[in-house]
């Protein structure tokens, strides 16, 4: 990815964060976080990695309220951010963090285990 890609990514999240926070009132949208915004080279399109706080059908919602308020959110970060043209945007699920709790689980059991099986050398 370019390094301006890369810049115009950083100022997507930072306004995605206050407009999804503030600007939107769809009673579907829960708690979201952007964890990430990963724009194409060409700036033509990016990716909103999000994290909802809730269970499946929350988070769900979240995502169909997202998508309905796209053209808004779109439109907005076309004022705020000076581009020829506003990437169009996807929403998708930030995986990475329960990837990374799963992976903290797993950690945390084989530790237990060890504790609590007989070592041979002893």
């Amino acid at each position: 990815m370019s390094l301006r890609a890369n810049r115009v990514g950083e100022q997507m999240k930072k306004e995605l964060t206050e407009i999804i926070g503030r600007k939107i009132k769809d009673p579907r949208i829960g708690f979201v976080t952007v964890t990430d915004v990963a724009v194409t080279g060409d700036l033509q399109q990016a990716t909103v990695y999000i994290s909802v706080l809730g269970d499946e059908e929350q988070k769900e919602n979240t995502l169909k309220g997202l998508a309905k308020a796209k053209g808004f959110i779109r439109s907005e970060i076309g004022q705020r951010i000076r581009l020829r043209k506003t990437p169009e945007i996807a929403f998708e699920f930030d995986e990475s963090i329960a990837y990374g709790n799963r992976i903290d689980t797993l950690i945390h059991q084989i530790h237990a285990e060890e504790k609590a099986a007989p070592r041979d050398d002893e």
